[in-house]
């Protein structure tokens, strides 16, 4: 009898999220939420009108960041998130909206109870990273 890996050990987030795949169907939910939440308006307009990149540069930042490859890197290099989100005003107000935006995705995914309450802490910290101003 082998024990569970905790979350946040080797692949074990990466496998609990279903691979690729489960974190392609979650950025596009997450992305869904960004089109029709109002608290989402400004973090929707901050992007283009075709999400199509975003989803996937979501699900591939996730990929890696989750224990699983790492491919964002591979499609468009190293990331670095404050940099990344540099110039763009996101202030607690965007932060929140943007956590409550996943927090509904998550919900939606067939993951474990406890594996979205994870996610969703765990999340906070890059939402936290990519603040520009109050």
């Amino acid at each position: 009898m082998s024990a569970v890996r905790p979350f946040g050990e080797g692949d074990n987030s990466f496998q609990s999220a279903g691979q690729y795949d489960g974190l392609l169907r979650l950025s596009q939910c997450f992305y869904d939420y960004i089109e029709r939440l109002p608290e989402a308006q400004g973090i929707r307009a901050m992007h283009r009108e075709d999400l199509t990149e975003s989803v996937e540069k979501l699900a591939r930042f996730l990929s890696g960041w989750l224990g699983g490859p790492k491919l964002y890197r591979e499609k468009y290099g190293p990331i670095a998130i404050p940099r990344a989100h540099a110039h763009i005003g996101i202030g607690s107000v965007e932060r929140d909206a943007w956590l409550l935006c996943m927090e509904k995705a998550l919900a939606e995914q067939p993951y474990e109870e406890d594996f979205k309450s994870y996610m969703l802490v765990q999340l906070a910290v890059p939402a936290e990273r990519c603040r520009t101003r109050a």
